[in-house]
């Protein structure tokens, strides 16, 4: 099979959906592995090290598209990336397609079979391509939050830990999942207050017992919810439901009453938020404010450290990656279920029921296509 690797074009997005160990695996089983100029380079990955362990180094990103059978890339692809599609092509990268119904529209008009790294599963059941960038965004949040914070970025001039003599900031988490445990953790070493929400009773019991304690955990429900995030310094927005669009916990008339010059980082937006005041932002342009509160929602988070993002990726995609090129997409999605959960739209099928619940579309099970 001929890999494609095109480097992301999505704002300030520096990860890389392969790196060169990737490709020496891939070469050394007998395939071919396309890489657009310089699209590792801001992963620290130079087109040197792709070539010396065979990947033929493409000048411009449509040969990449035009020549590969299957392309993997990180994040959704751009409307300038649309044109790249073609019946029979297999992608491979986060779709988080629920929001994004010009990008589904696309897709299903081109035929292109799409797995989406989001929606994956193991044979546990969990998601493990997306678990590393939650790890990563969880704990990023953290970091982002307490710059937000500072007076020169329209924050309340918190430090989160304080200082002998002061309290510390209060830290509002909203989920337990992999995104909320890691988020506290890093507010947790910050020395912040930390409360975090779910409405996973046993959930939060595990979180309790993690944090010795340490963590407040409340019930989640309107009333917490509203008086956690008016005591909130820094809010943390990590609710998920795979594939689907998040739900809005937290509404405006909430963000009214939030301290002025508190900050939300809503990691949840690239499934369209759960914060009702949150809009996809980007690196370049990456905040704003409603009524006094700082908003950050920059939906490629973990690209602001892509070297430790792209490893963190690649360590868990890689070996679906190999599967695919190895078995094809028809039989893999065949012999694997957890791939066949990935698989969003086929052969012109929205195949992923969560979001076509979120776009009021038809949906087949991809095993009715195949």
């Amino acid at each position: 099979m001929i890999v494609g690797v095109p480097k992301e074009v999505k704002d300030h997005e520096s990860r890389v959906g392969v790196t060169p160990a990737g490709v020496k695996a891939l070469v050394e089983t007998g395939h071919k592995v396309l890489v657009e100029h310089n699209a590792g380079a801001l992963s620290s990955f130079p087109d040197d090290d792709y070539q010396a362990v065979g990947a033929e180094i493409v000048g411009e990103a449509y040969n990449v598209w035009r020549n590969a059978d299957m392309v993997v890339k990180v994040k959704e692809p751009t409307k300038q990336e649309y044109y790249h599609f073609r019946e029979g092509l297999l992608l491979f990268t986060y779709l988080h397609l629920a929001p994004l119904r010009e990008l589904t529209d696309a897709l299903l008009e081109k035929k292109v079979t799409g797995i989406a790294y989001e929606t994956v599963r193991d044979r546990a059941g969990s998601l493990p391509l997306l678990t590393p960038m939650s790890e990563v965004a969880g704990r990023l949040s953290v970091q982002v939050g307490a710059a937000y914070l500072q007076k020169e970025h329209g924050g309340r001039g918190v430090l989160l830990g304080g200082v002998p003599g002061t309290l510390p900031g209060n830290v509002f988490i909203i989920g337990g999942g992999i995104v909320g445990t890691n988020a506290a953790k890093m507010a947790l070493g910050l020395g912040a207050k930390v409360t975090l929400v779910d409405l996973n009773l046993n959930r939060l019991r595990e979180i309790d017992d993690i944090f010795g304690g340490r963590v407040f955990t409340l019930a989640s429900n309107s009333y917490n919810i509203e008086r956690a995030a008016s005591e909130a310094d820094l809010l943390i927005g990590g609710v998920l439901i795979p594939g689907a669009a998040a739900p809005k916990i937290v509404t405006r008339a909430m963000v009214s009453k939030m301290k002025k010059g508190a900050v939300i980082v809503d990691v949840a937006i690239d499934q369209g938020g759960c914060i009702e005041t949150a809009r996809p932002t980007t690196h370049s342009d990456p905040s704003y404010e409603v009524d006094g509160v700082v908003h950050y929602c920059v939906t490629n988070m973990p690209a602001a450290v892509p070297n430790t993002s792209t490893l963190a990726l690649t360590n868990a995609t890689f070996p679906y990656v190999l599967k695919l090129a190895r078995d094809g997409a028809e039989l893999a999605i065949k012999a694997d279920p957890g791939i066949a959960e990935g698989v969003n739209t086929f052969n012109g099928h929205l195949t992923y029921k969560a979001v076509a619940e979120a776009q009021a579309r038809d949906y087949r099970a991809v095993a009715n296509v195949l």
